[in-house]
């Protein structure tokens, strides 16, 4: 089932024109890869969906409903989690502060709840079967960039998230981190979440995705499933735009 759908999305700033005419889906247990060069309107597009950014045009759905999406608290209330790039993680709490941050759990005496918010965080964890953090009681400036990049991923699948977009998930991670982390968001599509993976690497999308939506100077070049492009292919959607030339189909759902 497709969870978001974006039809003839536009959004300007200015006489800047960074999205134009964006036809955009992601289905729930899926992870679709949203590609492009620098100043493509990856960050836009993301931004839009988030609710930092309102359309100028176009309409946004979610399960079929169009939605009007004025600020990220709009997106929050409607399952739509993003991971930004610098994960926006607080060094000097712990895992279980870093994952209830601004959403603590309270009790009737009104203090924190702290053994109620580490048990959940814990049964967030097992249930992605992640392993490689050792507690949930760790200071994050004590983790490494695989860990920083499990707990923050875990925060959002707490909160039950309909929509996870991760932005660049893997940058700066070496191998075994960076398997890791494709495990882990490949494990979040299989719990039902429409996945959005935003990412320069091709072998990281190549071996996670289920479909690839290349955007090329504010407009969407195509949108396919994985199975029927190559490396070569997408790169030539990336850097050119063009879809016709390489025998795919340019609308959203169809195939070759």
């Amino acid at each position: 089932m497709t969870t978001l759908e974006l039809r003839g999305v536009g959004k300007s700033f200015g006489p800047v024109l960074a999205l134009s005419a964006v036809d955009f889906d992601a289905a729930a247990g899926e992870v679709t890869a949203l590609v492009g060069d620098n100043g493509a309107g990856k960050s836009t597009l993301v931004k839009c969906i988030g609710g930092i950014h309102r359309i100028d045009a176009g309409e946004i759905r979610i399960d079929g409903t169009p939605q009007h999406l004025h600020e990220p608290r709009d997106a929050a209330q409607l399952g739509i989690e993003i991971v930004h790039q610098d994960l926006a993680l607080c060094d000097n709490l712990d895992v279980v502060g870093n994952m209830f941050l601004g959403r603590e759990k309270i009790t009737r005496l009104h203090t924190l709840d702290e053994n109620a918010m580490e048990q959940l965080a814990q049964q967030t964890l097992a249930s992605l079967s992640v392993r490689t953090v050792r507690s949930v009681r760790q200071r994050v400036a004590s983790l490494s960039g695989g860990q920083r990049q499990t707990a923050a991923i875990a925060k959002s699948v707490l909160w039950s998230s309909k929509i996870v977009i991760l932005d660049e998930p893997t940058a700066a991670l070496g191998v075994a981190q960076t398997e890791q982390v494709l495990d882990l968001v490949r494990r979040l599509a299989d719990r039902g979440v429409a996945v959005v993976l935003v990412s320069h690497n091709m072998n990281d999308v190549l071996k996670v995705a289920d479909s690839i939506a290349a955007l090329f100077l504010g407009r969407m070049a195509a949108q396919v499933p994985r199975t029927d492009v190559n490396q070569t292919q997408v790169v030539e959607l990336i850097t050119t735009g063009r879809s016709g030339e390489l025998g795919l189909p340019t609308e959203i759902g169809a195939t070759t």
